[in-house]
């Protein structure tokens, strides 16, 4: 049974799954300890910090990841060292990087205000968690376009380790401030790309500049794409805060529940890891048979991972959250059903994403994210109490951005023929690692 189960998935999930294991259940551990540690007020500072982080830094610089990847598999597949991809995408960085932190600043009362009970602390974390996001995804698509994935797992798991160890000293030192725990996103991310720089070093070499076009190609489409995929994954949250700023209840075990119900968004990531280069190698060879066995292969992979995990959160979520996350009993089993709902539709639509970048139909990609975003948006500022709002925008964006993209794949024929000719080391890493925290 392991031995079919492994063969439905990609090869080189698994290289980067154990990382990601532990990257996920760091998650759980540091909400977890800092919801029994932190007051509902505090809890509340620290899930909106949580979501703006996730959803901006993921959203820019995931991205960068994977054009730093595909040029570098690109330059591999030559012979040729990564140094100057490495220059120019850490150029790339620092420029969007130096965008955020200027916004962040020229906003800075208004942030602490809106969303940190005042506390201008927590705007300096936050600035922190950017820089060390910057680093760490630039670092990766190094070790991705070298296909050093033992290293990218370790990465990940470095991270998520210092995430638990550091998290698990401040519950038993009885820190109660939320800048500490907030500040372990600056840390563990940091620290794990310390650890992991020696091959990345030792492969960097020289060589003839990077044009800045073949790098910056692709990104403007990929970032509108990622960063309105976490808008319809993480905005929950923040719509909370802005819509009832009073409500720190509710800010606070949303994102507990988020956390529970996107346990198979954790598991497709190791997926995701090596599901695009298989579809971008049967579109390259024409192998029309194989690149639509993969897509189904991959789709009932994350159904299964989705229904399995929405019993599970639906029968035991409101029980979990209280138990684990010591968060309010604000949320009952229908609220916990709608997520549900919303991440298996966010599941199809990563798989049905990859599919369209595989086909190199990125433009048609990001216009589902944005028809969805659009959705999300809609439902949000509908008359209804606002949790029911926040959950049923993620249910609602999540099913209209499957829809669109399966509409879409369809309506041109989901086909490696229907793809224009490109070398699959142009699209071989362009997904890779997307969502990972």
């Amino acid at each position: 049974m392991i031995r079919r189960l492994l063969h439905l998935v990609p090869p080189g999930t698994l290289a980067v799954g154990g990382g990601l294991a532990l990257l996920g259940l760091a998650s759980y551990v540091h909400l977890a300890v800092a919801g029994h540690a932190l007051d509902l007020g505090d809890y509340s500072s620290l899930s909106v910090l949580w979501s703006i982080v996730f959803t901006v830094g993921i959203g820019v610089f995931i991205p960068v990841e994977q054009e730093v990847a595909r040029v570098v598999a690109a330059r591999r597949s030559q012979g040729l060292p990564p140094g100057p991809v490495l220059a120019r995408g850490a150029a790339v960085a620092a420029a969007v990087l130096a965008l955020l932190v200027l916004a962040s600043l020229a906003g800075y009362r208004a942030l602490a205000d809106r969303f940190f009970a005042g506390d201008g602390t927590m705007v300096t974390v936050l600035i922190g968690a950017l820089v060390a996001m910057a680093v760490a995804y630039t670092t990766r698509g190094v070790l991705s376009g070298l296909q050093l994935f033992p290293w990218y797992g370790t990465q990940l798991g470095v991270d998520g380790g210092l995430r638990i160890a550091l998290v698990a000293g401040l519950g038993l030192a009885g820190v109660t401030d939320p800048v500490w725990y907030g500040a372990v996103l600056v840390v563990a991310p940091l620290l794990s790309v310390v650890v992991t720089l020696p091959p990345v070093l030792r492969a960097v070499g020289g060589g003839v500049p990077v044009a800045w076009g073949t790098l910056l190609r692709g990104l403007g489409l990929l970032t509108v794409s990622s960063l309105l995929s976490q808008v319809v994954v993480n905005i929950g949250v923040i719509n909370v805060r802005l819509l009832d700023p009073a409500d720190v209840a509710t800010a606070g075990a949303l994102l507990s529940a988020l956390v529970l119900v996107r346990i198979p968004l954790f598991v497709f990531g190791s997926m995701q890891a090596s599901l695009l280069p298989g579809l971008a190698t049967t579109v390259t060879t024409g192998d029309v048979a194989g690149f639509h066995g993969l897509l189904r292969r991959a789709l009932g992979v994350v159904t299964a991972l989705g229904v399995t995990g929405a019993v599970g959160a639906v029968a035991l979520g409101p029980w979990l959250v209280r138990r684990l996350f010591d968060a309010p009993g604000v949320l009952g089993h229908g609220d916990f059903a709608w997520l549900a709902v919303g991440t298996l539709a966010y599941l199809w639509a990563m798989v049905l994403g990859q599919a369209l970048l595989a086909l190199d139909r990125h433009r048609a990609q990001a216009l589902a994210w944005t028809v969805g975003v659009v959705a999300l948006l809609a439902v949000t500022v509908v008359p209804a109490p606002v949790a029911l709002r926040v959950e049923l925008a993620y249910a609602v964006g999540s099913v209209v951005v499957a829809a669109t993209m399966a509409v879409l794949l369809l309506r041109r024929g989901a086909s490696p023929t229907s793809a224009p000719t490109r070398p699959l080391d142009d699209v071989v890493a362009t997904g890779v690692s997307g969502g990972i925290r």
